[in-house]
């Protein structure tokens, strides 16, 4: 096996919780050495559980310093010396004041490339930005969950996540250009860019985004959840050669066209709600699969990674999902998260200043 595609590439880590740390693990994932900048306290996800902890932080190493102190700003320069990026997940006041951003590190690494990851940006203020928050204030929770409910969110850290990807690929972005510099990415940028087509419909033809029934689909039908005999199904037609296999196979008639059933979009749900009520959602999913009709049961999360063993990997103690990156070649060493202060820093005997 060779090395991973970032071998060799030295990134620091500072910050706390899950989007900067999920950045950082994938790139560690690749073959990348992460060194996870912790204060005395260490970054406050190991006060959720080891388990949280781990699922954001394998595979780095683990250097405690206190960045309000002189001594310890020093030798964070030290690495930046050493290394080809920093990735800071705080608030901007505080990334300003541990002096954190390309024009106070440039001194020590003209070359360093250095992201700061925060919630509305780094002229925006210190306004709270947890995932959530940023979820309402985007319009993303508006648009999810029933039409006749409240507005609701998704079972997991959508905002975090997707913003964590979004800095990796800003921070290798920079370092490909082969400048140093500083890169920005926050967590309401990166949620109204992935509304993409819903806003696009807003800003060019000034069609509302509403919430329909099921989480359908805006333009294509159907596709949405469906109840069914025994459990639900996720069907996605999103052309007219989907939708020709899946009549066939249901024995419904009509509707030949997207514009069609989009004109009729109430008469085609009601027609296939009826249909896919004589089965099970596990049975059309078998059914449809060999059409290549996209369809899903809904599976709970123990159900899922029960079916896709070949994604759990070992860490040290700890279960968790591998990466989702595939390399040919290369197989990722999932080494376990560190312990706070395992790789240097301050002694257990010092405290904080």
């Amino acid at each position: 096996m060779s090395p991973g595609p970032l071998a060799g590439i030295r990134i620091l880590e500072v910050g706390h919780m899950l989007a900067g740390p999920y950045a950082t693990m994938m790139l560690a994932d690749l073959g990348a050495e992460v060194t996870k900048i912790e204060p005395p306290g260490g970054d406050i996800s190991r006060q959720v559980s080891d388990a949280y902890f781990a699922s954001l932080n394998r595979g780095k190493r683990s250097v405690r310093l206190d960045l309000n102190s002189a001594d310890g700003r020093e030798r964070l320069g030290a690495l930046v010396a050493q290394s080809h990026a920093l990735l800071v997940n705080l608030k901007p006041s505080a990334i300003r004041r541990l002096g954190l951003t390309y024009e106070d590190l440039k001194r020590w690494n003209e070359r360093i490339v250095c992201v700061a990851l925060t919630g509305f940006g780094m002229d925006a203020g210190d306004d709270p930005a947890f995932d959530y928050v940023v979820q309402a204030s985007t319009g993303v929770a508006s648009l999810t969950g029933d039409p006749d409910g409240p507005p609701t969110l998704p079972g997991y850290s959508s905002a975090d996540n997707s913003s964590g990807l979004t800095a990796a690929i800003g921070l290798l972005a920079q370092i490909v250009s082969g400048r140093g510099g500083q890169v920005e990415v926050s967590l309401r940028d990166v949620m109204l860019s992935q509304l993409n087509y819903r806003a696009s419909a807003y800003l060019n033809e000034g069609t509302e985004p509403r919430r329909l029934p099921n989480g359908a689909h805006s333009y294509y039908v159907p596709a949405q959840l469906f109840p069914t005999a025994e459990g639900h199904l996720a069907l996605f037609v999103t052309h007219d050669g989907f939708w020709k296999s899946f009549a066939a196979e249901a024995g419904i008639e009509g509707f030949p066209t997207m514009a069609e059933r989009a004109e009729r979009r109430e008469e085609v749900l009601a027609v296939v709600t009826r249909a896919l009520a004589a089965d099970t959602a596990v049975s059309w999913e078998a059914r449809l699969r060999p059409s290549g009709v996209p369809a899903a049961a809904v599976r709970t999360l123990p159900e899922a990674l029960e079916a896709t063993p070949e994604m759990v990997v070992t860490a040290g103690g700890f279960r968790l999902v591998g990466g989702s990156i595939k390399v040919a070649g290369h197989e990722p060493d999932y080494r376990p998260p560190p312990r706070l202060g395992e790789h240097g820093g301050l002694t257990d005997g010092e405290e904080e200043t």
